[in-house]
């Protein structure tokens, strides 16, 4: 029992860490997007 316990509890975290690094990407992209606006319209 303690076993599924563990195996879901690394299922989830492996998840977050997906989740996490996905909104980091959109994020940075969306930082990049501002940018390049920021600089055209100079």
């Amino acid at each position: 029992m303690r076993m599924r316990y563990l195996s879901l509890l690394a299922i989830l975290g492996l998840a977050a860490c997906e989740t996490a690094e996905g909104l980091g990407r959109d994020v940075s992209t969306l930082g990049a997007e501002i940018e390049q606006e920021a600089q055209e319209a100079q």
